[in-house]
């Protein structure tokens, strides 16, 4: 389930991707939507291999457990992320697979 805080943490990575103008991403030469599902893969596998580093760190005793937690709250609402957008492109492979041609 998408949070309020996951919600606005997407709303700020947004408005840092820059829109100055309005039209279509491919005239302002913007990123594809595969490019941008790359890069958000590309960030929850990075949290998740920092979350497993962070947890052998406070394991062997070499980092503070609230660093361990943090990390582990970050790569647990980005795998959220991700897996609220897959169901949702699934969801719309789905409807257009059900559409009458």
């Amino acid at each position: 389930m998408i949070t309020p805080a996951m919600a606005a943490k997407a709303y700020a990575a947004a408005l840092t991707q820059g829109t100055e103008d309005v039209g279509p991403p491919a005239a302002q030469g913007g990123p594809n939507f595969g490019e941008v599902l790359k890069g958000v893969m590309t960030d929850t596998v990075q949290a998740s291999r920092t979350a497993e580093t962070k947890v052998v760190m406070g394991m062997q005793g070499k980092a503070d457990l609230l660093d361990v937690v943090s990390a582990l709250s970050s790569a647990q609402a980005s795998l959220q992320t991700a897996l609220a957008v897959r169901d949702q492109v699934i969801a719309a492979y789905q409807q257009i697979l059900a559409m009458q041609i």
